[in-house]
């Protein structure tokens, strides 16, 4: 009976936390409201509070989650020492606008939270001691590319990946862009992404 109990208290919890991250995500955290979390969960507001205390509490969980998620994916492809610098740069795209398709207004959940509560995303300590860093500073020493900043090339992956995903609602709106054409403008990204990052790193 005990384990059974608690599969269901996990699974309550776990309802609760889907439904947040779907809203909170979608809406941002001022125009959700516990009673709305509650209605998608399907269950009783007493009981959401009994889970999570307060709204500030469950966004707090959830943003945490986004950002570990978030980091992770940049940790595991930045590390790998299987892959060259030219698949990282591949895999780093890729890994952003599949995430991104999947979660379109994440980049607008993090950038509204951290500016809020001055949270970090920790960039740089992933980055600077990645195999990532290593492989671009030896490539710029065997002059193999052209000698940049790691940090400035990892920005320019980053936000030519995220930017169009915060304006996202501006392009669709002011011009006309269906959901449909701009996830095909993001399929067409995905390969040209590369390339213009390649450009930037060949030597003259």
């Amino acid at each position: 009976m005990a384990a059974k109990a608690k599969s269901k208290d996990s699974t309550t919890e776990e309802r609760i936390r889907v439904a947040a991250r779907k809203l909170f995500t979608r809406h941002g955290y001022d125009a959700v409201k516990t009673r709305d979390i509650a209605a998608e969960s399907g269950i009783n507001l007493a009981l959401l509070n009994y889970y999570f205390k307060s709204k500030e509490k469950l966004f707090e969980k959830i943003m945490q989650e986004n950002m570990k998620e978030f980091m992770q994916g940049i940790s595991g492809i930045v590390n790998d020492e299987q892959t060259n610098l030219e698949s990282k740069i591949k895999r780093l795209v890729e890994y952003y606008l599949d995430m991104l398709m999947s979660n379109p207004d994440m980049p607008l959940f993090v950038l509204s939270h951290a500016k809020k509560k001055g949270s970090k995303l920790n960039f740089r300590e992933t980055f600077a001691q990645s195999h990532f860093m290593k492989q671009i500073q030896e490539a710029v020493k065997e002059g193999k590319i052209a000698p940049i900043n790691p940090l400035n090339l990892m920005l320019n992956i980053v936000g030519l990946s995220i930017f169009p995903f915060i304006g996202r609602h501006i392009f669709q709106n002011e011009k006309g862009i269906t959901e449909d054409a701009f996830i095909a403008l993001m399929a067409e990204r995905k390969k040209m992404i590369p390339g213009w990052i390649d450009a930037i790193l060949r030597k003259k």
